[in-house]
């Protein structure tokens, strides 16, 4: 018995190890979209008044992001060459910017929820040189890149990533500076921002939308990552009304509300358009053509949006001044609760069934 106890003891440490580098190993770069979405959905329940859910969601995100951060790392360092390859991969590649989205969206969530400033500061320092290394680093990647895949194969909604991660930092610089306004220079560069993610959405989605309609698709190729369609149009919506609301208090947005109050617009009525259309092909999908829905890490690609949604109507509700949407995040906010719940508990059967083998 004692023999065994030790052996066991012995042989516990170096499957942990083999555990923990076959996880750095086969990441996924788009993992950090765990963190956007439950970031999102704590803020979703801290508006409609499901405090002790949002302040739980932010321990979870806590657990999640470090951990995360810490297997980024181990694969940065032990299997560089995967991590380099995955770099210039279309299909992969777009997910290293929920890097960006996940720790600004973890930033905003502490600000919201708890009225961590200074950690939300902190978080958008780190999530702005994020977004400089990681934007230009894919785009020269997958440009001068030698091979490149059709369309078909090259191209789906995780590229729109790039514009969700850009307005992430727009969002939680507009929540840390409430009461008096950032420097010129700041206010600048959150208004360039904000363009900026506007002109990625209006460049990528077309794309997207050509694949849709004009490209044979098989029921597999409808997959999560085809909800940020609508997730990446709702939190440039969201920005959009965080920085209407900032419109008192922000000099050099003075002049730009009117273009703002019907851009933000426009990118809210664009969202809310994809919503039926997305829940038809998941229709299509897993009852029509029965497909089985199974966990996979793009599934938090599909919660992030819900929760996005939700969120971003409640603050265009507010910063329009109409008050006639409360009904609708009051509604879905239990629908991305519900789908963050089965996400997360897709991840955790994973996970033991990684343990027991």
């Amino acid at each position: 018995m004692d023999k065994l106890t030790s052996t066991n003891r012995t042989v516990g440490p170096a499957g942990a190890r083999q555990l923990l580098l076959d996880g750095a190993a086969s990441l996924f770069p788009g993992y950090f979209a765990l963190v956007m979405a439950t970031g999102v959905v704590s803020i979703a329940c801290h508006f409609m008044g499901l405090r002790p859910i949002a302040l739980a969601l932010i321990a979870v995100n806590w657990i999640a992001w470090p951990v995360l951060w810490a297997l980024t790392i181990l694969r940065a360092v032990r299997f560089r060459a995967e991590l380099v390859r995955d770099l210039s991969d279309h299909q992969r590649a777009p997910g290293f910017f929920t890097i960006v989205a996940g720790t600004c969206v973890l930033g905003t969530q502490n600000v919201v929820v708890i009225g961590a400033r200074d950690v939300g500061t902190a978080l958008w320092w780190l999530g702005l040189i994020l977004w400089f290394a990681i934007m230009y680093s894919f785009f020269t990647a997958v440009t001068v890149r030698a091979r490149k895949p059709t369309l078909k194969r090259g191209i789906n909604g995780a590229w729109l990533i790039a514009a969700v991660s850009t307005q992430s930092v727009v969002v939680l610089r507009g929540v840390i500076d409430v009461g008096a306004p950032p420097s010129e220079l700041i206010q600048f560069q959150v208004i360039a921002m904000f363009l900026i993610g506007c002109m990625l959405y209006l460049a990528i989605i077309p794309l997207i939308f050509y694949r849709l309609t004009f490209v044979p698709m098989s029921h597999e190729d409808f997959s999560p990552p085809y909800w940020i369609n609508m997730g990446a149009v709702a939190i440039t919506a969201l920005a959009g009304s965080i920085l209407l609301l900032r419109g008192e208090t922000w000099p050099l947005l003075g002049p730009l509300i009117p273009f703002l109050r019907g851009f933000t617009f426009f990118f809210w009525a664009v969202a809310s358009w994809w919503i039926p259309f997305l829940f038809a092909l998941m229709t299509w999908r897993y009852v029509w053509m029965r497909d089985r829905f199974t966990y996979e890490p793009a599934v938090w690609g599909m919660v992030f949006p819900l929760g996005m949604y939700t969120t971003s109507t409640y603050q265009f509700d507010h910063a329009m001044g109409y008050g006639f949407l409360d009904p609708i995040p009051k509604v879905l906010v239990y629908v991305a609760l519900t789908a963050w719940v089965l996400g997360m508990t897709g991840l955790l059967r994973r996970l033991a069934r990684a343990l027991r083998r």
